[in-house]
């Protein structure tokens, strides 16, 4: 037995969510000593006392790469500079430079770049080149091209379609759609506790079906159900749906509230 901690109801052992809130179950495990289920996180059995925690577990933990030392680290050598060959083409005597016959500075490349002789345009040219305002006020003005004003069915095209979840109910060929600002629809019965957003209480054979029956679940645009501990259970495709299990819904997937087939219906995407 499995005590919510949120509205301490008991719930079976192997629950997941509480069937009362649909919290989340804390996991569990057996006591080595006597057998009794307790929670994971429990430093001693609530039935015998024994200390789950007796066993320690070494814990080994890596060696960071930032504190491995890093030693006899080769350094490599700086290549020799090579002497540019043009260096001797030029001499300090075929410049003219004042540098005396004993200095020891080595002979240096001067590289003569080419000088751009000056460009000389005339003024009457630029002149010529800029408009008056005379000519400017006598030009004719320019046409405006109208632009093309998008039609609203083409506006409509390039807006994104609402996907639209429904049920349908196949023993009454009727469609419901489901809520699109609920987060968690319940299908059920009316009843004191969790008022249904579906209710079956009008279909045949609802009798099976319980008053908190499944509930169906949008995440983002998935759709999953779940049993929430139902007396007859939830069917989906013909297969039963364990309690605290969800199965995805995909258009087309048959779901039985109860056995028998009874209060059927189908998912539908549109």
């Amino acid at each position: 037995m499995i005590v919510c901690p949120n509205c301490n109801h008991p719930n079976p052992d192997g629950a997941v969510q509480c069937e009362a809130c649909y919290t989340p179950l804390p996991a569990t495990i057996h006591c080595p000593s006597c057998g009794a289920t307790v929670q994971a996180d429990a430093a001693f059995c609530g039935q015998c006392g024994y200390n789950l925690h007796s066993s320690n577990v070494a814990v080994v933990t890596p060696v960071a790469a930032s504190n491995v030392i890093v030693s006899n680290l080769a350094i490599e050598e700086s290549p020799a500079i090579t002497p540019n060959p043009i260096q001797a083409m030029l001499q300090p005597e075929d410049l003219e430079l004042n540098i005396p016959a004993n200095s020891t500075l080595p002979p240096t490349t001067v590289v003569a770049e080419p000088v751009a002789e000056p460009i000389a345009e005339p003024v009457a040219e630029l002149n010529k080149a800029i408009p008056t305002l005379e000519a400017l006020e006598s030009s004719p003005a320019p046409v405006q091209i109208p632009l093309p004003v998008a039609s609203p069915v083409t506006a409509s095209k390039t807006q994104l379609q609402q996907i639209v979840a429904r049920v349908f109910h196949v023993q009454s060929n009727q469609e419901i759609e489901l809520p699109q600002t609920l987060s968690v629809i319940h299908m059920g019965k009316p009843n004191d506790r969790i008022p249904p957003d579906i209710d079956v209480s009008g279909f045949a054979n609802s009798e099976i079906v319980s008053r908190v029956h499944a509930d169906i679940r949008v995440e983002g645009d998935a759709y999953y159900i779940e049993d929430v501990g139902s007396s007859n259970g939830t069917y989906v495709n013909n297969l039963p749906l364990l309690p605290g299990n969800r199965h995805r819904l995909r258009p087309g997937d048959r779901i039985s509230l109860g056995k028998g087939d009874l209060v059927t219906f189908l998912f539908q995407l549109s």
